[in-house]
């Protein structure tokens, strides 16, 4: 989300946000001065166009400033346990002169946030580092294209960029549902023996719900059923039942997810309230485990420059 400002005063760049923001945001307790300075030093604030990282550079004359950033990042700080995670060869599904897909693990976030005024690690970094040592010739970083996103729990296939020149195409393609993604889901029944009657009778399951953020800005982001009416967004998963497992003791069953559409939390939100919840899953009412047991495992789309097809696969996941 972008946010607008402008003013003449002569003020510095941390107290002006510091009084503006929250206006806008309608969360005046959440915007504290540690939120405020690390919000400019990531990079998220322009001033008439010019990136300042600075907290204390001062505004003078007229001055319009831009905002941009994750508002859920910003007013939702959760303290990480990132793993440690550095990509090698084998972690790269497909690469050529314009993409690089990679198998993305569990528990490291997609792209970067700041949390306790330190930059955490993320897979982007991860690419451009891999992608500078095979090229320790370039003077700069190589480019590296954020194209879509998974949540920080979520392993599997994600795809970049390496050149600007297809970030149009991709980004069409995604928005006009040209990728197909299909991810494995460990989930577990909230009544016995639900899950395999269910899927007995209908062989496939097919969920479309209007859903949209049921949560405060202040409080974790959770997801749920909206009416259209009221800002729910369409959504549809189509689901099919593999095999089942045991999880401490307890029937386990794993699902294949098609993804007809890509809200946020759209299967977690799909299993949980048919009575599936997500092993690992605590928000959406999952039991415990040591991460979220949702995996992006296939990625079907023609290359944007030559239109062959292209299936991309990550195998393993849990």
């Amino acid at each position: 989300m972008i946010y607008s400002f402008s003013t003449s005063e002569k003020i510095r760049l941390d107290e002006f946000l510091r009084r503006e923001l929250p206006l806008k945001l309608n969360e005046p307790q959440n915007s504290s001065n540690s939120k405020i300075r690390r919000l400019i030093v990531a990079g998220a604030v322009f001033v008439n166009s010019r990136q300042v990282r600075r907290p204390a550079f001062e505004l003078r004359g007229h001055s319009k400033l831009s905002v941009d950033f994750d508002e859920e990042k910003f007013l939702y700080e959760k303290q990480p346990d990132d793993i440690k995670f550095e990509l090698t060869e084998k972690d790269v599904l497909y690469e050529d002169e314009y993409l690089i897909c990679v198998n993305k693990p569990s528990l490291f976030p997609t792209e970067e946030t700041i949390v306790g005024g330190e930059k955490r690690d993320n897979l982007h970094d991860a690419v451009v580092r891999y992608l500078w040592a095979k090229n320790p010739s370039l003077r700069n970083p190589p480019y590296v294209g954020i194209m879509h996103r998974l949540d920080r729990e979520t392993s599997g296939v994600i795809l970049f960029t390496k050149q600007r020149t297809v970030n149009k195409q991709i980004q069409e393609m995604f928005a006009g549902h040209d990728f197909k993604k299909v991810y494995k889901a460990l989930v577990t029944e909230n009544k016995t023996g639900f899950c395999e009657k269910l899927f007995k009778s209908e062989k496939l399951l097919t969920i479309e719900k209007f859903m949209n953020r049921i949560s405060p800005k202040s409080q974790a982001a959770k997801w749920g059923t909206v009416p259209e009416n009221r800002g729910g967004m369409y959504s549809k998963t189509v689901f099919a039942l593999k095999e089942k497992r045991k999880v401490n003791g307890k029937s386990a069953f794993l699902l294949e997810a098609d993804l007809f559409t890509g809200r946020t939390h759209q299967i977690r939100v799909h299993l949980s309230e048919a009575g599936l919840p997500i092993v690992g899953d605590e928000l959406y009412g999952g039991i415990p485990e040591k991460r979220i047991m949702l995996h992006a495992e296939k990625l079907e789309f023609n290359h944007p420059v030559s239109g062959d097809k292209l299936m991309i696969i990550a195998q393993k996941y849990f």
